[in-house]
């Protein structure tokens, strides 16, 4: 498991934190506050974590600032990318789902700084399980016989069905991810931080803290 650069690294520890309150504070603004598209939620919540991805876990451990440069700038190329084609969405379907050139280069951007990301966070396996699957339905999948056998996508399908949908990147997992997972995580950070878990356990204990009890305990 690759080793966060915050933790070898503190001259990054403040970057970090600003950052982290951004992306914090712009959860709570979409979930809370205002009503945003489940697309453009999903975008701004992996634009976010892209450069939170970009700054915690480098190309390079230890590596020189050129090279937190160069981090840093494909983080952004994500982020840029992913919110460029959620803007786009509406010109997409108004020509017939037919991508130009400028959004095929941001969902390749896309999907391949998606890839390095995961790679660097979690390892290899689920990037190598991603490329086998988006190979699978538009090149080798028709090749096979059998129950496998799949006719094949052409790769503006493939790409296009890769961003949008529920079944895409900012499709109805992400959609989980920005809401409910990342409000509990948010939460029991704040709980955490703030003391107030320890003040409930505390409050327990005082209350009930000589009684023995279990499931059956009304029994």
């Amino acid at each position: 498991m690759p080793v966060p650069a915050t933790d070898n690294q503190p001259e990054y520890t403040r970057l970090f934190l600003i950052l982290g309150v951004a992306v914090a504070l712009m959860h709570i603004w979409f979930n809370v506050l205002t009503v945003l598209s489940s697309l453009w939620q999903n975008s701004l919540h992996f634009a976010g974590f892209a450069l939170i991805a970009a700054l915690v876990y480098p190309l390079r451990q230890d590596a020189g600032f050129r090279w937190r440069l160069l981090d840093m700038a494909l983080g952004l190329l994500a982020a840029g990318s992913a919110i460029y084609l959620i803007a786009m969405e509406d010109a997409i379907y108004a020509r017939g789902v037919s991508l130009a050139p400028a959004e095929w280069a941001a969902g390749i951007i896309l999907i391949l700084c998606a890839l390095e990301f995961t790679r660097r966070v979690a390892g290899w396996f689920i990037p190598v399980l991603i490329i086998i699957a988006l190979s699978y339905v538009g090149w080798w999948g028709q090749h096979i016989s059998g129950v496998f056998k799949f006719a094949g996508l052409s790769l503006e399908t493939i790409l296009f069905r890769s961003i949008y949908g529920d079944d895409a990147l900012f499709g109805t997992i992400a959609s989980i991810s920005s809401t409910y997972v990342f409000m509990f995580i948010l939460f029991g950070a704040f709980l955490l931080r703030s003391g107030a878990g320890e003040f409930v356990i505390d409050l327990a204990r005082a209350v009930a803290g000589e009684w023995s009890a279990g499931p059956g305990w009304w029994r």
